[in-house]
């Protein structure tokens, strides 16, 4: 019995290690080698056709039947799966098997990566910050993936499913449409147009805490941007008007400024000063400060304008009334004219008629009415200085002499001085006696410094022949009508013309001489003997 047992019990080990040897030889031809640590629980030939199909290749469905995550996110058109680099491959193209426990499977890069291929773009901080800090256990939200370690799969692209929402969903989920990626505070992506109040005019320039107060939820502070009243502009500004004009501000403010009133829509006749001339196009607050609603006084000119006379039209305690001589409709020109001038000491006739008053009344750099002087000497100046003696042109009256009508007209008695004017001097321009030309200076008018000789306007041709005690005695001969010797009487000389001598041609006996250049008749003769002429 005992050698039966025996025997049976070696059959059985030989059938055992046949069994062993067969299933050896026949794995080792079905399995290229060991999967890796991942998949070596389907190890095994009852288990091949979990990835494979009988006598055929892996199928990329059966792959998916068990990484669901990656098939949800291809069915989304999600992930790094779903782009054009891995699209059209099969799963073993990237992740081979059979090549031992230790074999990487998944051949990632963290460093080399693009993540837009895994259709989200790093951009601003997002470029910065670690994998890590992102790809962890809380903000996984894939059922199929939760229980991974060290995965980078089963993220939201939202931005709440890795940051708190600070507005507790009441501005949506489109965080972009306001933030970007470079700076969480920086709002530079809002649109405030879009929104149902639009800003316009300086409420673009508001910071936006002015309008929307910083407000605490659930212990953090934030900016209330919902809830807030903007149906009247009294919702945020206090109405200075108190009432009195109603609560349209629209009708008289813009946004562009609230001093920049709209004078069309406000009707200024309705008050006690209705605007006229420039002051329509005065800024109120230029008369009324700060405080719109204020009443300034506005009696008298002076109650808003300074006065630029400086009290040269106060009479008494009264000061002259601004419109005798200026208007609404400009400071110049002037309303005051010619007929009230005439009204006034100083009359304006001839020439200053047409002289503009700034010419007399703007001097030193200001205008001046009062107290000016009426002689001619206070606007003009006194060319003659002390060539005109006082008793031709007493305290420096210039009427004495010329008109208003013109400078050039001169009235003017030469018979009352030392020289009166007789034949041809009667014709003769003043200025060619007066207006001399002088050495270093010009031309200049002499009067009393002007010699009454002869020589002092007339060239002597007789060379000082009748130069006596340095004067030339030129009425011993001529006259004013003329050149000619009307009254000479040879006569009267030393030698009388008797005879046959008063035919003679004066020449015969005085001849022509040059002397230093100078031609000239010789009619003083120093020799009267026959001889001297007769040989």
């Amino acid at each position: 019995m005992k050698n039966s047992t025996r025997k049976i019990s070696h059959i059985l080990c030989k059938i055992l290690a046949g069994f062993f040897l067969f299933f050896s030889t026949v794995y080792g031809q079905i399995s290229p080698g060991d999967l890796t640590t991942a998949h070596a629980r389907y190890e095994g030939i009852s288990n091949c056709t979990k990835c494979h199909v009988l006598g055929k290749q892996v199928q990329v469905s059966k792959c998916l039947d068990c990484h669901t995550e990656i098939k949800k996110l291809i069915d989304k058109n999600l992930g790094y799966h779903s782009s054009g680099e891995v699209k059209k491959k099969e799963c073993w193209d990237c992740h081979s098997e059979h090549h031992g426990r230790n074999f990487r499977i998944v051949n990632f890069d963290r460093d080399s990566f693009d993540h837009s291929k895994a259709g989200f773009k790093l951009t601003g901080k997002h470029a910065e910050v670690n994998c890590d800090d992102c790809h962890k256990q809380e903000y996984i939200q894939l059922n199929e993936v939760i229980s991974r370690k060290n995965t980078l799969l089963g993220l939201n692209q939202a931005c709440r499913s890795c940051h708190e929402d600070v507005h507790k969903g009441s501005l949506g989920s489109q965080c972009a449409d306001c933030h970007n990626t470079s700076s969480f505070k920086k709002i530079e992506n809002f649109d405030h147009s879009k929104t149902a109040f639009k800003l316009t005019g300086v409420h673009m320039n508001v910071t936006c805490n002015k309008c929307h107060p910083a407000q605490v939820v659930n212990g953090k502070e934030m900016l209330k941007l919902k809830g807030i009243a903007f149906a009247s502009c009294v919702n945020c500004h206090k109405d200075v008007h108190l009432g009195k004009f109603g609560n349209d501000c629209q009708k008289c403010h813009s946004t562009t400024g609230f001093r920049n009133i709209n004078q069309k829509a406000f009707d200024h006749n309705k008050t006690d000063y209705p605007l006229e001339g420039k002051h329509r196009f005065v800024n109120c607050s230029k008369c009324h400060g700060n405080d719109l609603n204020s009443k300034p006084r506005h009696q008298n000119c002076v109650d808003c304008h300074t006065d630029y006379h400086n009290g040269e039209f106060t009479e008494g305690a009264k000061v002259r009334d601004c419109s005798s001589c200026h208007n609404l409709n400009g400071f110049v020109p002037s309303d005051f004219t010619i007929k009230e001038h005439d009204k006034i000491e100083f009359k304006l006739t001839g020439s200053h008629l047409a002289v503009p008053c700034k010419s007399c009344h703007y001097k030193t750099e200001k205008w001046h009415f009062r107290n000016m002087g009426e002689k001619c000497i206070d606007c003009h100046k006194n060319i003659h200085g002390t060539e005109i003696t006082n008793k031709f042109m007493q305290d420096n009256n210039c009427s004495a002499c010329h008109f208003t009508d013109s400078w050039n007209t001169i009235k003017f008695d030469h018979s009352l001085t030392a020289f009166p004017l007789k034949g041809r001097h009667k014709d003769v321009e003043c200025g060619k006696c007066h207006y001399k030309e002088e050495n270093n200076i010009g031309k200049v008018f002499r009067f009393v410094s002007l010699d009454s000789k002869c020589e002092s306007c007339h060239n002597d041709v007789h060379m000082g022949q009748f130069t006596e005690n340095g004067k030339s005695d030129c009425v011993r001969c001529h006259t004013f009508n003329n050149w000619k010797p009307e009254k000479f009487d040879h006569n009267k000389t030393r030698f009388s013309l008797e005879g046959a001598h008063q035919k003679l041609e004066c020449s015969r006996c005085h001849p022509v001489v040059i002397k230093s250049s100078n031609q000239y008749v010789k009619y003083k003769l120093e020799d009267f003997r026959c001889a001297s002429c007769h040989s």
